[in-house]
């Protein structure tokens, strides 16, 4: 009997842990600034992608030294980005100081391409004269993260600015790389270490 449901908790943390949501990180590295916005190589910040349930949360982030500016190269929008299948009232964006709203597109990132949608703020004045640098979060409803990132070209774009330079432009994304959620891992772990004392259980 010990030993079924030793069994049985295993499989059950193996089945929750792959059902568990899993994050992909896009890096904003493509500098098209006028004179560029750093020096090359230089990674202004992150998108992150969770797929939670059948909604995907997107957290984008900025290295220190960096702020969101409001420039025509971006539409005036801090953020650009596509979905397959997607529509405005999926987008939720989460309290921001400063006000950020979802809108639709189409929207263009000068040398980078036409978008769908943008996060933009309304309230922010040109260039970086009033920017913010905290990051935001925004969830699409009945989206994967194959909605948002299987499109041709580049799937996110940022209007973004050097605070020390004062120079302003757009930064696409590159992927970065999967990043397994810490709960899945350690699911996972637990599993198979039960799966492991059952083994040498029966073994013996």
């Amino acid at each position: 009997m010990k030993k079924l449901s030793l069994l049985a908790v295993t499989a059950m943390l193996v089945a929750f842990a792959s059902g568990t949501s899993a994050a992909v990180v896009y890096d904003l590295s493509s500098d098209h600034c006028t004179d560029g916005c750093g020096p090359a190589g230089t990674i202004f910040g992150n998108v992150t992608l969770t797929q939670t349930g059948a909604n995907v949360d997107v957290l984008v982030q900025l290295n220190s030294g960096f702020g969101f500016a409001k420039t025509g190269a971006v539409d005036n929008q801090t953020f650009l980005f596509n979905g397959t299948g997607v529509v405005l009232a999926d987008i939720s964006v989460d309290a921001h100081v400063p006000v950020l709203v979802a809108t639709n597109g189409p929207y263009t990132a000068s040398a980078i391409g036409t978008f769908a949608f943008g996060i933009g703020c309304p309230s922010c004045g040109g260039g970086l004269s009033s920017t913010f640098s905290n990051a935001f979060t925004f969830h699409v409803a009945n989206a994967t993260i194959a909605d948002l990132t299987g499109g041709s070209g580049s799937p996110f774009a940022a209007d973004i600015g050097n605070l020390t330079t004062g120079r302003t432009g757009p930064i696409d994304a590159s992927l970065h790389s999967p990043v397994p959620e810490p709960i899945s891992l350690s699911l996972v772990g637990g599993g198979l270490l039960a799966l492991g004392l059952f083994r040498k259980r029966f073994v013996a």
